[in-house]
């Protein structure tokens, strides 16, 4: 069945992801995990996060002074995400290195961006990005919306 993002709770919830999870950059995958984390908040598809472990070694380049503050995680750092080809997807992923204390469960995790990289999936799902440049939300066919992000819902 289907779940509303109007559904989802604010502050947001730090849930488990019961679906295997890939990120492809390129031709390589980036990120393959069965432990990755799904953060639900009212009027948003889900971010997932993934365990660094879960993500190919040098993919991320840290992005010195990029930081953005959410009002329940706190202090979000940001990376480019690299693929061994060379294809760059600048900002294209970020983690709270030291979240508020609601949302410590995100130590150690990073979120991609599924519009900046180049494919994204949830099991055998591709998934499409949320609208807009700001948030990150992984949109598949059990989430409905309207979701806030395009434009328009700024003020939502």
């Amino acid at each position: 069945m289907p779940e509303s993002v109007w559904d989802y709770p604010r502050p947001p919830a730090v849930e488990p992801c019961a679906r295997r999870v890939r990120v492809e950059l390129g031709d390589t995958t980036i990120a393959d995990s069965t432990s990755a984390l799904r953060v639900l908040e009212t009027s948003h598809p889900p971010n997932i996060y993934v365990p660094r472990g879960d993500v190919a070694e040098g993919a991320l380049r840290p992005v010195p002074g990029h930081r953005t503050l959410c009002e329940f995680k706190g202090i979000a750092s940001y990376f480019d995400v690299v693929a061994p080809d060379g294809t760059l997807a600048p900002l294209a992923a970020w983690t709270y290195l030291e979240p508020a204390p609601a949302y410590v469960a995100l130590t150690g995790y990073v979120a991609f961006y599924p519009g900046r990289m180049s494919a994204c999936w949830l099991d055998d799902e591709r998934v499409r990005a949320q609208e807009g440049d700001f948030y990150g939300g992984w949109i598949t066919s059990d989430v409905t919306g309207p979701f806030k992000g395009a434009p328009g819902t700024r003020g939502w």
